[in-house]
């Protein structure tokens, strides 16, 4: 699944350890999860959305 966390991260000015504080996760997943690997739980996806203030499907994208 494609998502623009990496891109929100980034215009936020938050590095992969800031934004997995915030969000109760380690920098690992938020690696994991920019590069694709891993595929968040919907709760995780639900938090990450809210904080950018996205829904969950303008920030991950089904690759069809």
């Amino acid at each position: 699944m494609d998502n623009d966390v990496r891109q929100l991260r980034n215009g936020a000015g938050l590095s992969q350890q800031a934004l997995g504080e915030r969000l109760g996760v380690s920098r690992q997943t938020i690696n994991a999860i920019e590069q694709g690997r891993y595929d968040p739980s919907l709760p995780l996806a639900i938090r990450l959305a809210r904080f950018f203030g996205r829904s969950v499907e303008e920030i991950f994208h089904c690759d069809d």
